[in-house]
């Protein structure tokens, strides 16, 4: 969900951002590195929810980008499954030395889809890169699994650094696309919808198109060839 204020003509946007995934995957130092540029070797399991707010520039447009880190283990699913709603973006992380946690995603992506409020803009995340030696899980499987569910996909390395800001980059640059599109859609609908009044049609939006209904009176009767 998007928000911004009338008054502010540089059209500030929140976007809000879930990290999903189990428990121990890197998520909180995903967070960690991309906001604070910090890491934690023995940062400790998310109790609950937490949250840290980023700010970016894409297209001129400042955008804030309030990431929530949800705790991975069993107990607190049921407490955080209400803050997924109103999230328009998700990284959805497992380890790649352990196969396990890939093997949940999809438990995950139902989670996601359950309590979301909307399609939610989601990039697979094989985090850990840099243990190379210790690899479970294949880069070729993760974009396989990426592609079939229609994901994002990225391999990081909180550790390392490596594409952990282009992660969160591609979620948020791909949901202000998303929303600027919507936003041009809405302008053409106006412009087209001036001209057709009084003029006995009605403009029916489907998907990303438009089609015009017509709806003045038509005479009855049939007629045989």
């Amino acid at each position: 969900m998007a928000f911004y204020s009338e008054d502010e003509k540089t059209e500030d946007y929140l976007f809000k951002i879930v990290l999903i995934g189990d428990s121990a995957v890197g998520k909180s130092n995903l967070l960690a590195r991309f906001a604070r540029n910090e890491f934690y070797p023995n940062s400790k399991s998310t109790i609950g929810v937490e949250f840290q707010t980023q700010k970016m520039d894409i297209n001129g447009k400042e955008i804030k980008a309030q990431i929530w880190d949800t705790a991975g283990q069993e107990r607190f699913r049921a407490v955080t499954s209400a803050y997924y709603r109103g999230a328009v973006g998700a990284l959805l992380v497992y380890d790649i030395t352990r196969r396990q946690t890939f093997d949940s995603i999809g438990r995950w992506l139902n989670e996601l889809q359950s309590h979301s409020d909307m399609n939610v803009v989601t990039i697979l995340v094989g985090n850990k890169s840099d243990l190379k030696d210790a690899r479970e899980v294949t880069t070729a499987e993760g974009k396989d699994l990426a592609e079939a569910q229609g994901l994002f996909f990225m391999e990081t390395s909180a550790l390392d650094s490596s594409n952990v800001v282009a992660a969160f980059q591609t979620v948020v640059k791909e949901i202000f696309n998303i929303l600027s599109r919507k936003v041009m859609l809405s302008q053409e609908l106006k412009k087209q919808d001036a001209p057709l009044m009084g003029s006995g049609k009605t403009v029916v939006l489907q998907g990303d198109g438009t089609q015009e209904a017509d709806t003045r009176p038509k005479k009855a009767g049939c007629c045989s060839s």
